[in-house]
């Protein structure tokens, strides 16, 4: 078992920060630097919005020095009135950052199932490959256990077996990055309702069911059998 969490340690590292550390929110200083429409999103600001969209799709996808759309911004501020007023302007929702996250991925991450519901409401994709592991706003939110998120993905035909470069899929990374407590069993349990592939490996052939038995996660071993899993 040690083995085990040492080779996915290894696995992670050799890539960088976990996908959900990789995503960097304004800080005080940058939000307070900002001017026009990034200054009027992180605000909330929908008649600035409003005035400044009419600049036309450039000012809508003007980038801050991490790459940062307005509506990422609005995003990470949970600004929904702004993430409104910009998505109907014409903001580029497939839009990345610095880092490859777009604004799906970024609610998913917050665990911000408000403001990822507007988004999709509002024609935001759940399919993107996002950041630099490949992977998806579903993986991201599985791994850190936004069960409620992860049924809104589903819901809107994020894919469901996607495997990113580090050969995990968000099944996997339910269990190996999780914790095994109550909300990554929710999220486990709701994609295997959803019909995740239980079989699909990790890169040194171990099954999500091989990698819940190893960790000690007997409701997550329970739930994976109940399955069909092997």
């Amino acid at each position: 078992m040690i083995a085990l969490r040492l080779g996915l340690l290894l696995a992670a590292l050799a890539l960088g920060p976990l996908p959900a550390a990789a995503q960097v929110p304004p800080t005080a200083a940058e939000a307070a630097a900002y001017t026009g429409l990034h200054a009027a999103a992180w605000r909330g600001d929908v008649p600035a919005i409003e005035r400044l969209a009419a600049g036309g799709k450039a000012a809508l996808e003007a980038r801050d020095a991490h790459g940062r759309t307005p509506l990422h911004v609005a995003t990470f501020a949970r600004q929904r009135g702004a993430v409104r007023a910009l998505l109907k302007a014409g903001a580029d929702t497939a839009a990345f950052e610095s880092g490859r996250y777009d604004a799906v991925t970024i609610a998913a991450v917050a665990d911000d199932e408000e403001t990822l519901r507007l988004l999709l409401a509002l024609g935001a994709s759940a399919k993107l490959v996002t950041s630099r592991y490949d992977g998806t706003a579903l993986i991201a939110a599985a791994h850190l256990g936004h069960d409620g998120v992860v049924r809104q993905l589903i819901a809107a035909g994020a894919p469901l077996d996607h495997v990113n470069n580090l050969h995990w899929t968000a099944l996997i990374e339910a269990i190996v990055l999780g914790d095994g407590g109550a909300r990554h069993q929710a999220t486990l349990e709701a994609l295997l309702k959803a019909g995740a592939n239980t079989q699909l490996a990790d890169r040194s052939g171990q099954t999500p069911l091989a990698l819940a038995r190893a960790r000690g996660y007997d409701a997550m071993v329970r739930a994976l059998v109940a399955a069909g899993a092997r």
